[in-house]
């Protein structure tokens, strides 16, 4: 896949596995680490700069967390 193509994209996990990617999250956070994780079938590398946020939604029928990382895309 191109690099700057736009992409939007959910993946579903069992609980025991977001659990694992989480706790490697936070363990590549805390050691200013980058984090690499495969999201349908791409491998992403998150650099240890990535901002951090977390958003809050609230729609007619759902309510959603979301934990993102952002970064700038380098060439």
């Amino acid at each position: 896949m191109a690099k700057n193509k736009k992409r939007d994209i959910e993946q579903e996990y069992p609980k025991k596995q977001f659990i694992e990617k989480l706790r490697r999250l936070a363990d590549c956070i805390e050691n200013d680490e980058k984090f690499r994780i495969q999201i349908t079938g791409e491998r992403i590398t998150v650099p240890p700069h990535a901002i951090i946020n977390i958003e809050h939604e609230i729609g007619k029928q759902t309510e959603e967390i979301e934990f993102q990382l952002k970064w700038k895309i380098t060439k």
